[in-house]
Formats: structure tokens, C-alpha cells, sequence
């Protein structure tokens, strides 16, 4: 996006771009709130006095710096909020993920930064995006250090590729049941069409929060990837609406219940001879049959195991050893 073209942005939109949360933070500093800024790009905002009764909210977006919707979606919201603050019910961090990559309308800099949240980076721990997760991570266990058990961790995304239901979100199985279960209750008041149940880690942010601090986390995807001030903004406002909520402490309501999927299998990319058994074009959520071919890499063919199989984030330019796509069954 030209200079020009990012001028012409709403303010609050250009501010959270830019990880500017010069004014939000003074609105809340103001209403008495404990107001910190522990890193570039990420503000936390807390009860003036420790209650473990509130509940700790997380929301992450850009962690891919091309998905600017929920940007601009979240952007809106934290603006309307501030001008109430005393609205807002829980304790709240914001993180905006690669900010430089978002300045130049890239995915990343050298790599994935949702592939960061490990303890063994092996060739990624050299990468620009590897720095910046230790910084994430650091404010994120100050965020949740000795907060009440009702965490809750939504990181924000839109997808590259068409899906059969645009609106999905990907859940840590490992999430305690009653908590996965409110979760899962939120996403649909939020308009998530689909949940898939994830076994295991990624390296995902989300599966991070998860796993070391006991949250109810989902990676969240919420429809198609777009550009910075021309986004369909109508696609976000079942989740705009459901996140506003949450800030001000309504988690109840009435939502359609997202169907369910398992995982299958995951598909790691081993080598550079690693090739898709399908186009390019492929949505989320195609099915394919039992036997079908999912991938080849040299001698290792990955197939279709059970009757039938949803293919989910099948992408082949992913760096070797790193997933290049998950298969769903239904629950």
C-alpha cells in the first residue's frame, strides 16, 4: 500500500497498523486501568487491582502480515471500547504480530512467525520472525502470570484460499473440556462454520497459549485475505459483535453450533521434491476418498486413510519439516 493510499485509512485502522496505541492507551490509563506496553506492538491493559475472578483475553492479529481484515476489524472495536473503557470487563492484551511485514503488504520477513511458538526452532532460530516470537512470548507470560483460570487466547486470521466454510477455527485438543467447550460456544456466536480439533503442535501461537498457560486458544479464520483499507468488512461482523462482547463480559447468546472435525493426519513437507496430488486452487474442506493420493515426497506417499478425508491448509511452498497441510474427518 502506497503512503498515500495508507493516509486515506481511518485513524484507529492506521494507528493499529502501525502498532501505535498512543491514544487507545491513555483513554484506559485515564479510566484507571493498569495501562503497559511490554513490546513493540503489543499493549496490555489490567484491573487496577489483581482479580482473579476477571477473566484474561488475548487477541492477536497480524500474525501474518498479509491478513490485515481482523486489523482492521479489532481496530474498530478497541477504538469504540476506549471511548467507554470502563466498559471493558476483563483484563486485556493486544498483540499485533509482524509488524514490518504488515509495513510492506508481506506474509513475513524470512519466515512464518505462527511456526515460532516452540521450543526447538532448529534452521528457523536464525530467522528475523524467530527474534520477535521471544518477544511475544515474553509479554505473553507476563500477561497471564498469575491471572485467574479464565484465559482465553483468539488469534485472529484470514485465509489465502477459498474454504468450503470461510469461517473456521482450529482448537487445541489439549484444552480442558469445560473451557473447549465455551469456546467452541463463543465461535459460533461469533459465525464459525467449522471447528478442527488439533492433536498437536505447529508451532502455532495459539497452541502456545494453550500449552503453557492453560488457555482457551483458537486460531481463528475468518474468511478470505484482503488488503489494508479494502477489506469486506460486512464478513467480520458476527465476530466483531461476539468479540465485543467478550471485552464487556457477555460470553452468553445464541449461535449456531460450528460442526466439528478431528484431525487424520498431518502432512510434513520433508524434502524439495514434495508435490500436492491436487491444483493449486484446491479449497479448504474438499473432500477426497479413501486411497486418494494426497501428497508425494521421494518415497514417502501420504493417502486418503479413512472412507473420506477434508483437505485444510494444503500449501507446498512451505520450508522443509514444516506442515504443508492437515486432514479432517468429521467428529
Amino acid at each position: 500500500m502506497s503512503a498515500a493510499s495508507f493516509d486515506t485509512l481511518p485513524e484507529a485502522v492506521r494507528a493499529l497498523a502501525r502498532a501505535d496505541f498512543g491514544q487507545v492507551a491513555a483513554r484506559f490509563r485515564e479510566a484507571g486501568f493498569t495501562v503497559t506496553l511490554p513490546d513493540r506492538g503489543i499493549l496490555s491493559v489490567k484491573a487496577a487491582a489483581p482479580d482473579p475472578a476477571r477473566a484474561s483475553v488475548l487477541l492477536s492479529v497480524g500474525v501474518h502480515g498479509d491478513e490485515t481484515g481482523p486489523i482492521e476489524m479489532v481496530a474498530h472495536a478497541l477504538d469504540a471500547l476506549s471511548h467507554s473503557p470502563r466498559e471493558l470487563a476483563v483484563d486485556l492484551m493486544l498483540c499485533v504480530g509482524s509488524i514490518d511485514a504488515i509495513a510492506v503488504g508481506k506474509r513475513f520477513i524470512d519466515a512464518d512467525l505462527n511456526r515460532m511458538f516452540r521450543l526447538q526452532r532448529g534452521d528457523l532460530a536464525a530467522t528475523f520472525e524467530a527474534g520477535r516470537a521471544d518477544a511475544i512470548i515474553a509479554a505473553t507470560r507476563d500477561f497471564f502470570d498469575g491471572s485467574g483460570p479464565r484465559r482465553w487466547h483468539l488469534d485472529l486470521h484470514t485465509a489465502i484460499r477459498a474454504s468450503r466454510y470461510p469461517k473456521f477455527a482450529i482448537v487445541p485438543q489439549l484444552i480442558a473440556q469445560q473451557a473447549r467447550d465455551a469456546l467452541i460456544a463463543w465461535l459460533g456466536l461469533a459465525g464459525i462454520e467449522a471447528v478442527i480439533m488439533n492433536p498437536a503442535s505447529a508451532g502455532t501461537y495459539s497452541y502456545w497459549t494453550a500449552e503453557q498457560h492453560g488457555a482457551a486458544a483458537s486460531t481463528v479464520e475468518l474468511g478470505r485475505i484482503g488488503t489494508l483499507g479494502r477489506n469486506d468488512l460486512s464478513q467480520f461482523t458476527q465476530a466483531a459483535a461476539a468479540i465485543d462482547a467478550l471485552l464487556r463480559g457477555e460470553t452468553r447468546g445464541e449461535g449456531t453450533p460450528p460442526l466439528v472435525f478431528d484431525t487424520a493426519q498431518s502432512i510434513t513437507k520433508l524434502s524439495d521434491a514434495f508435490r500436492m496430488g491436487f491444483g493449486r486452487e484446491t479449497e479448504n474442506f474438499t473432500p477426497l476418498k479413501k486411497g486418494e493420493v494426497i501428497a508425494t515426497d521421494g518415497d514417502t506417499v501420504y493417502t486418503v486413510k479413512h472412507d473420506e478425508e477434508f483437505v485444510v491448509f494444503p500449501n507446498p511452498d512451505v520450508r522443509v519439516g514444516l506442515r504443508a497441510g492437515i486432514m479432517v474427518v468429521r467428529k
